[in-house]
């Protein structure tokens, strides 16, 4: 089923309205659809570079409403459509202890979240519905996304299509590495 939708969103890519396909995958894709906006977002980018920072954007924004749609869920209906969603994920075994040290974190959930390849949705979902901050959550979304959507637009509109395999296959461990040395700079100059 999931080669099945990653087809479906690869062909979305070459339609002529790619754009608007491009926001309704990034929108639902921040709250209950399994395949990342970037695999439409790297074809279009090989297509017309030119165009790299408007599909960027189109990306981020419909990505951040999306977000917003999966929060809404999580904060009034997690019962009925939040928790099938995470454990159809296979995230409902640690949700009751997310839940407890979710908000502790403050923004890093999401900006992790929105920086790596773990779904988006399942930060949106939880922080809607552990009631974190609804300010923190849209600018940290917006950080986090427009950060890893412009980064692959300007990896594609610099390099072109030999810098495809690499944001297929390593971009989310190098985003990663990343994170963790940002997190780890951030709590070296904390306690140092």
């Amino acid at each position: 089923m999931l080669r099945t939708l990653y087809d479906w969103t690869m062909r979305l890519a070459e339609h002529p309205r790619a754009l608007w396909a491009l926001a309704f995958v990034a929108f639902i894709e921040s709250s209950v659809f399994p395949i990342p906006p970037d695999v439409m977002m790297i074809p279009m980018i090989l297509a017309a570079p030119r165009r790299a920072w408007l599909i960027a954007t189109v990306a981020t924004v419909s990505s951040v409403l999306g977000g917003l749609l999966g929060y809404a869920i999580g904060m009034f209906a997690f019962e009925q459509l939040g928790q099938p969603i995470l454990a159809a994920l296979g995230k409902a075994d640690a949700m009751a202890e997310f839940n407890t040290r979710f908000n502790d974190l403050g923004f890093w959930p999401v900006l992790i979240a929105g920086l790596t390849p773990f779904p988006f949705k399942v930060i949106t979902i939880m922080s809607g519905w552990t009631g974190l901050s609804l300010s923190t959550f849209v600018i940290t979304a917006i950080v986090a996304r427009a950060a890893r959507f412009f980064l692959v637009a300007a990896l594609l509109w610099k390099f072109g299509a030999p810098i495809r395999d690499f944001i297929e296959k390593r971009l989310g461990l190098v985003t990663i590495v990343f994170v963790v040395l940002l997190i780890g700079g951030f709590y070296a100059t904390r306690f140092l």
